[in-house]
């Protein structure tokens, strides 16, 4: 068993390494992955040892980036994408909704494209405008696409491995905020399939339903709720197309209190999905309304004012306080 201790950060650039390594089909594309590695370090040392030709600095063109691996994929290369920024997506928005996700359908499964659209995600680094959204429901909204948030290190790299290996596109969002967080990762156990929610703390009064950057929140509110004799169960979703939503169930019937909680804004977003598939799943299960938590419907904004707009720990608590009150 290999078992490191390593930051999500790590465990990505080691995922993306063996990937390289394992398949010459897999190739990574995007602005400053290659010399630089990344502005985030996370294709660090990729181009040195794979060569111009496999880890490629690309234009500054986010619609150009994802076309070219949309043609690539169609010659039957493994194409992994990096938008440098959330922000920086919306340019290459047209591609991924309208020919990365439609081309399966469109061609009646005749064709495949295995393109991983990697995106550092979310808010928490004092960055500036277009560099802090959290978009994922704007695809997870769209039929063909598959999305996912990793959560911990090992959740990382193996939920790398396994979005390169899929013959569907793969939207991965990164939250970036977590890159320096460290966990352990076993490289040689696979911990369980791509879209399989996990049960990241087991509890008995009440369900907080979580992805990416904000189960470490949560398990913070569960650990804080604890010590006021509250039992919080912490559900990591993992993936936001498709939705995991027998494990919700299953957490829902368990606790009959759900809480949902995500960095986006709460208005359309991921959130009101289960919401109201637990509600038409559940009704009689439960004990309260399922609640979220959120961001607020506005811009993102200035570095100084984010920590009042991202959900926290006693936003998180008020929220578990207002559902164990019914």
């Amino acid at each position: 068993m290999a078992v490191e201790k390593m930051s999500i950060a790590k465990a990505l650039n080691e995922s993306l390494r063996h990937a390289l390594d394992t398949d010459p089909k897999v190739l990574i594309m995007g602005e400053d992955v290659g010399k630089l590695g990344g502005v985030f370090r996370i294709t660090d040392g990729l181009q040195k040892d794979f060569g111009e030709d496999r880890v490629i600095d690309t234009p500054l063109a986010e619609s150009g980036i994802v076309g070219t691996a949309i043609g690539l994929a169609l010659r039957g290369y493994r194409p992994i994408v990096e938008i440098q920024f959330d922000g920086f997506v919306f340019p290459a928005y047209d591609q991924i909704v309208t020919q990365l996700a439609k081309m399966h359908a469109r061609a009646l499964g005749k064709v495949k494209l295995p393109v991983v659209v990697r995106i550092p995600y979310g808010g928490g680094i004092g960055a500036v405008e277009h560099h802090s959204e959290s978009p994922e429901a704007l695809f997870a909204h769209v039929a063909g696409l598959k999305v996912v948030s990793p959560s911990n290190a090992s959740d990382a790299y193996w939920m790398m491995q396994q979005a390169v290996q899929s013959d569907d596109p793969v939207i991965f969002f990164e939250p970036k905020r977590r890159y320096w967080d460290k966990g352990e990762v076993d490289t040689e156990s696979i911990p369980g399939p791509l879209h399989k929610a996990v049960t990241a703390r087991e509890g008995g009064d009440l369900t907080l339903v979580a992805y990416g950057p904000m189960v470490k929140v949560c398990l913070e509110a569960a650990a804080a709720a604890q010590e006021e004799g509250k039992s919080i169960e912490v559900l990591d979703l993992r993936s936001m197309a498709p939705i995991d939503f027998d494990a919700i169930q299953r957490s829902a019937e368990k606790t009959g209190r759900v809480v949902v909680v995500h960095e986006a804004p709460v208005f359309y977003g991921s959130g009101a999905e289960i919401a109201a598939r637990i509600t038409e799943r559940c009704f009689y299960h439960l004990e309260a309304p399922v609640l979220r938590v959120g961001g607020y419907s506005v811009p993102y904004p200035p570095a100084r004012l984010e920590d009042e707009y991202l959900p926290g720990l006693d936003r998180v608590l008020d929220a578990v306080d207002r559902s164990l009150a019914f």
